[in-house]
C-alpha cells in the first residue's frame, strides 16, 4: 500500500479502535465495524486477510459479515471436497455416475467428470 492507502488504512484501524472503546451497544459497534471493514474491502482490495485481521483484531473480524461469509464459503468447499473424494469409492461400489450424482446431490458432470479422472475403472452410466 502506498500513500493515501496507507493513510485510509491508518485511519481505518483508529476508527475501530475508537469504536470499540467509545460505542457501548454491541449491536450497533458491530454495524460500525462492518462498515468500516466494506468501505476497506471496497476501496483497498490488495489488503491481504492478515492486514484486516491486524485492524479488526481477531475477535472483532470473527464478528465481521466479510469473515463470516469467507468462513461459509471454505465449510462448503470443504463438504464439495469430501463429496467429491467418495465418487471412487461409490464407483468401486458399482454405482452408475447418476447414482452417486443423485445420492450426493452432485451434479452429473461433475461426478463423471471425478469418475473419468480415475484410471483403468469402468464408468457405469
Amino acid at each position: 500500500m502506498l500513500g493515501d492507502e496507507d493513510t485510509a488504512a491508518e485511519q481505518a484501524k483508529q476508527l475501530v479502535e475508537k469504536t470499540r472503546q467509545e460505542v457501548e451497544d454491541e449491536t450497533f459497534k458491530q454495524k460500525v465495524v462492518q462498515l468500516i471493514e466494506t468501505v476497506l474491502i471496497y476501496k483497498l482490495p490488495q489488503l491481504s486477510r492478515e492486514e484486516v485481521k491486524a485492524m479488526f483484531g481477531l475477535e472483532e473480524l470473527k464478528k465481521t459479515r466479510y469473515f463470516q461469509e469467507v468462513a461459509a464459503e471454505a465449510q462448503m468447499e470443504g463438504k464439495l471436497e469430501g463429496k467429491l473424494e467418495s465418487v471412487p469409492g461409490f464407483l468401486a461400489l458399482g454405482l452408475s455416475v447418476e447414482q452417486i450424482a443423485g445420492a450426493l446431490k452432485l451434479d452429473v458432470e461433475m461426478v463423471r467428470q471425478v469418475a473419468s479422472g480415475q484410471s483403468g475403472r469402468e464408468i457405469h452410466s
